[in-house]
């Protein structure tokens, strides 16, 4: 096993490989409960369209153990990976409630958009692609999907409700749950800035638990145990490509492949510096392998029935602690699988101490606007409309489409057209076809 993870050559050994694999599951872990209350809609209560929890619930597992063992083995790299967040959101809340897409045909087009990463992940476009994106532009991106998980965030959560008028207003914020959500939010951020070492970086799945234990002792919600059963894996191989072939929803594979793949790209640069496996040109050793990893995992997805599976950013607690080796992601994805029998547990967290994890994660991606060149209005601005467009429409091919479109235009009228790469005149030209179908 030493001789297999290259523990000599990548100077690591097995209690530090153990080590990071526990501190990286413990720190994505949350996204087992997340995304299945995500993806079936359960704080808007039962409703016809979305997915089935426990079905989500056991998708995630398999697909994000299968990307796992694909990352370790194959790639070798310290990665753990599961459905995004964002991207699971963007497949409820617009494709499913306002596409009017069935989960099936919502798994067809992540099945698609899958099999485009694996394309995309085996040819040298990939590397045109990424680059093609102005720094500003991609931060502005990352951070709308932050706007859009914070405004989720404070919906499930409560804190805002629906309003006639202004659209949105103020929640109940004397509803127990409510309290309870917002002191789940204060509670992460207490543990995370007193630096207790891996309890501050696994604070959010430690708040869903303390949080919801008090939820539960206190009747405020209903316990239905721990351990089970394993549920149905009912969405499995039940895609439908037949929504896809409509406009909106080739732009709905559009999105979901190009957020899928400028987010695996940020994480996997960020993640080979902290483990010394990028060089002074900005080239990631076995970068092709652990793209390939990712994109297999959103087809297993697309196949099981979850959405885009993608490398997770918080796998740098692991290598904090010394992970190096693929080791640390295939130790993920067996305790991803022992997971499989705790539905129960999963079925009983509120949904209201969820949404304020969300809004503590979605902070994550909204600090990528402090890499907004904030000097030029050209760049700035576009940044600011992709940003704000995507909680504001609420949907993410929106706030693509008016990022890149306004970003063009501006660049293009103010002498900088040339500066501008052709990725994103077609894909400027390509938003305007899709505000034309919209």
């Amino acid at each position: 096993m030493k001789k297999f993870f290259k523990f000599k050559e990548l100077k690591t050994n097995m209690q530090r490989e153990l080590t990071g694999s526990l501190t990286t599951f413990l720190l994505v872990a949350y996204i087992i409960f997340l995304n299945p209350l995500i993806l079936s809609g359960e704080m808007a209560g039962p409703s016809q369209g979305f997915f089935d929890f426990n079905f989500v619930f056991v998708a995630t597992i398999v697909a994000s153990a299968a990307a796992c063992f694909v990352m370790g083995f194959w790639a070798n790299q310290p990665i753990a990976l599961s459905s995004g967040m964002g991207l699971n959101s963007y497949c409820s809340f617009y494709i499913c409630a306002q596409l009017g897409f069935s989960p099936e045909e919502c798994l067809g087009a992540i099945l698609v958009s899958g099999i485009l990463f694996v394309a995309l992940s085996a040819s040298p476009i990939r590397k045109y692609l990424v680059n093609s994106v102005p720094m500003s532009l991609k931060s502005g991106i990352a951070a709308g999907i932050g706007g859009f998980l914070f405004l989720i965030g404070l919906s499930i959560a409560n804190i805002v409700a629906d309003h006639p008028v202004t659209l949105l207003t103020l929640g109940d914020l004397t509803n127990p749950l409510t309290i309870l959500a917002c002191a789940t939010i204060v509670f992460i951020v207490v543990l995370q800035k007193l630096n207790l070492g891996w309890i501050s970086r696994a604070s959010i799945i430690i708040a869903i638990l303390f949080f919801s234990i008090i939820a539960w002792t206190t009747g405020l919600a209903k316990f239905n145990g721990v351990f089970g059963s394993i549920p149905e894996m009912g969405y499995f191989l039940k895609f439908d490509f037949g929504a896809i072939l409509s406009a909106t929803g080739a732009t709905a594979v559009f999105s979901l492949f190009f957020v899928d793949v400028l987010d695996t790209n940020s994480t996997l640069t960020a993640i080979a510096k902290e483990t010394g496996r990028i060089d002074k040109k900005g080239n990631i050793k076995d970068v092709d392998r652990a793209l390939m990893a990712d994109s297999v995992g959103t087809v297993v997805g697309g196949l099981t029935g979850t959405s885009n599976v993608t490398s997770y950013i918080e796998s740098a607690g692991g290598v904090s602690v010394g992970g190096r080796s693929g080791l640390v992601a295939v130790g993920c994805g067996v305790l991803f699988l022992l997971c499989l029998f705790i539905s129960p547990l999963a079925t009983s967290i509120p949904a209201p101490i969820d949404g304020a994890c969300l809004i503590v994660i979605s902070a994550m991606f909204i600090k990528n606007l402090s890499d907004v060149n904030w000097k030029d209005i050209t760049d700035y601005l576009p940044a600011t409309i992709a940003f704000l467009a995507m909680p504001l429409t609420y949907s993410i091919s929106a706030g693509l489409a008016l990022g890149f479109l306004s970003y063009a235009l501006m660049k293009l009228f103010t002498g900088q057209g040339n500066k501008v790469s052709g990725a994103v005149y077609i894909i400027a030209i390509a938003s305007v076809a899709y505000f034309a179908v919209a």
